[in-house]
């Protein structure tokens, strides 16, 4: 008895001894965090100016922060107790070096979020090293952005290693904080207090959020994920897609769901050819995916006013559709989505690799009725494997960086000497040196890269003043002003881009294909380095077809998105110029929408990364998470508590995650009688 009332004594006084120092170095690291939430508050402001709700956002941020820390906690005491029994001196060390270590990753994951205003998670672990060196190393890194972080990285380590020898906390006070660190993890409250919303923009809700809880969690739903992500199909009768209340929507009749998830009769109606009188030959194809051009800074409406004069004329000769919207947050998706309308896999389609389904697209669907078709691109286009999608469809020809000749100049460099490649103007004019008259008809795919990060353009001072002119143009009031300057690289480079298609259209003007070509024209996502309103806005994004052809010109308020693209401009084709093409297609998308009036009979989901789906429209309502959003005519989101229609988007979003995860899984998207029969050879 006396032997076990010794030993426990002698525990007792080793977890006493453990928790004192435990918190020595646990209170530094807390502070630590604390410090850099306000550096990154005041750097946010220096960058993007001083948000309406700014100590909303910050106090806000402080609690999130003081959770997380405290679920931490947790498990980095039971570490350093584990760690404690073998020696308190190791305990101690490796402790410290961990937290350095910790405080050095939020620092860049902090970095990363001022810089791209976008959360880094577990999209990380689906690039290749090529592609995350290319991204960062493209970006534009402030002189004053780098000595910052070299001081605080020196600070992390000097206050880490030298001021817990100093501090010398009470036990109780060690075992209290243990405890609520303790009840934080139980309660799961650093989950919950990231759904906390700290105002009413998507932007502020962001900076609020604790950059390190998000990337580890999503880094754990990645590697461990839960049974529900795991399980493949889902039960089929719970999941019915037509709803009698829901009439309005758009519905496919899919013919064999099991086997083939998407295949269904193809019902595109032709919209476009009351619009486009048709010619003797058949109309070569030009589709421009534009970087980074979103809705919020383009075209009439722009809430920010718009920063495109030509494609805003433009617009006006052409068929305009101003609630347009990409499928995806980021570029991955552009190609997939606008010319084959297939789903996005696990990590985005092109990612699937050889594992990606036969299918059928405009690319190859067009070759195999006679046309010539190439993809024209600045940078690398092995990056998202855009190279092995464009493969995969029988592309005749892929222009990319390596293929410009020595007369060609790169966008301006940052200052590690580094870019993403030849920007507009440079593209658009070696597009025009590859041209031979021979090649008509023909399907040409042009993505840019100006309006990317650095937003170093050519002539960079030039466009800063057009930046302040265009301000003046569009009447913004001073307020306005200051906010829009905190973004001038961002404007100026959109304002270079749109240069570069005004100088586009005039030059293709003189040729003689021209008045027999098809001109489509779209942002590939809203930019995501200029503050969003809400979700919905990360994707709105312009589109307009321009043509020769058209007998009128026309601006729809209804609904559509990439997806609907290829099913459109093939139902043309076929109705006008009698194409061969498949009655069974797999088209995620039903076709473009040409009411003038708002309304939306689709039903989307949206991939924001390589890794987050979690956003699907249906009608005029919209799930974000686990929340339900009323869309109205300017595409606001307004938050909404309706169980019955949050149970009918879930049952369509479930759906579609489900026929997804089976493509995943190794499901296929088109009979081979089908895919062989009008597949290019």
């Amino acid at each position: 008895m006396a032997a076990m009332t010794r030993y426990m004594s002698l525990s007792l006084a080793h977890i006493k001894r453990t928790a004192s120092r435990f918190t020595s170095w646990y209170l530094i690291f807390c502070a630590l965090f604390l410090f850099l939430r306000c550096a990154a508050m005041i750097y946010d402001r220096m960058l993007h100016g001083r948000l309406p709700a700014w100590w909303d956002v910050w106090l806000a941020g402080i609690a999130k922060d003081m959770i997380f820390l405290m679920t931490l906690g947790a498990w980095a005491f039971l570490g350093h107790l584990l760690l404690s029994l073998f020696s308190q001196k190791l305990a101690q060390r490796i402790s410290i070096i961990t937290a350095i270590l910790f405080c050095l990753l939020h620092i860049i994951l902090t970095q990363y979020f001022l810089t791209t205003l976008t959360m880094l998670g577990s999209d990380l672990w689906y690039y290749s090293g090529q592609d995350i060196w290319q991204t960062v190393s493209a970006a534009n890194i402030r002189a004053l952005a780098a000595i910052g972080l070299l001081a605080m990285i020196i600070l992390v380590v000097w206050s880490l290693t030298k001021l817990p020898r100093s501090i010398h906390p009470a036990p109780a006070l060690g075992i209290s904080i243990i405890v609520l660190s303790g009840l934080a993890e139980i309660f799961n409250l650093a989950y919950r207090s990231q759904n906390w919303r700290s105002e009413s923009s998507e932007y502020g809700n962001s900076l609020s959020n604790n950059t390190s809880y998000y990337f580890y969690q999503q880094s754990l739903d990645h590697f461990f994920p839960s049974a529900a992500e795991m399980n493949t199909y889902a039960d089929s009768n719970m999941l019915n897609e037509r709803d009698e209340l829901n009439s309005s929507i758009d519905y496919f009749n899919y013919t064999d769901e099991a086997r083939y998830p998407f295949l269904h009769s193809d019902e595109t109606k032709d919209v476009l050819s009351p619009f486009l009188r048709r010619n003797g030959t058949k109309p070569n194809i030009v589709i421009i995916l534009l970087e980074g051009v979103g809705r919020a800074y383009s075209n009439d409406g722009a809430y920010l006013g718009s920063f495109t004069p030509f494609m805003d004329s433009l617009s006006k000769h052409s068929l305009y559709w101003e609630n347009f919207l990409s499928s995806a947050g980021r570029t991955f998706a552009v190609l997939p989505s606008t010319l084959a309308s297939v789903p996005f896999g696990k990590t985005g389609f092109t990612e699937m690799g050889d594992r990606m389904p036969p299918h059928l697209s405009l690319l190859s669907l067009l070759k195999y009725n006679g046309y010539k078709t190439s993809f024209y691109y600045g940078g690398d286009a092995q990056f998202d494997n855009m190279a092995g999608f464009l493969q995969r469809n029988a592309i005749g020809h892929i222009y990319d960086m390596q293929s410009f000749p020595g007369s060609y100049s790169k966008l301006p460099a940052n200052p590690l000497g580094l870019c993403w490649g030849y920007g507009d103007k440079e593209l658009y004019r070696f597009y025009f040196s590859t041209l031979h008259e021979e090649d008509t008809p023909y399907c040409r795919v042009l993505l840019t890269v100006t309006s990317h990060e650095p937003f170093l353009v050519p002539e960079q001072e030039k466009y800063l003043d057009r930046f302040e002119h265009r301000m003046n143009e569009l009447r913004l009031d001073k307020a306005s002003k200051e906010i829009a300057r905190d973004f001038k690289l961002k404007y100026a480079s959109i304002l270079f881009a749109d240069d570069a298609l005004r100088d586009f259209f005039r030059y293709y003007a003189r040729r003689p294909d021209y008045h027999n070509t098809i001109f489509v024209v779209t942002g590939d996502h809203r930019m995501p380095e200029i503050p969003m309103n809400d979700k919905l806005d990360r994707y709105r994004v312009p589109f307009l077809i321009y043509s020769p052809l058209l007998q009128r010109s026309a601006k729809f308020a209804s609904v559509s998105s990439h997806f609907d693209v290829t099913p459109s401009l093939l139902r043309l084709l076929q109705t006008q110029y009698q194409l061969q093409l498949p009655s069974l297609v797999s088209w995620v998308g039903s076709g473009l929408d040409t009411g003038y009036t708002f309304r939306n009979r689709k039903a989307y989901p949206f991939m924001q990364s390589k890794r987050f789906m979690i956003d699907f429209i249906q009608g005029e309502h919209m799930i974000v998470g686990n929340d339900l959003f009323s869309v109205d005519a300017q595409m606001r989101l307004t938050p909404v508590v309706d169980r019955y229609k949050m149970g009918q988007l879930q049952r369509r979003f479930e759906k579609f995650k489900r026929k997804n995860r089976q493509i995943t899984a190794g499901a296929r998207l088109l009979p081979d009688s089908v895919y062989q029969r009008y597949f290019p050879r």
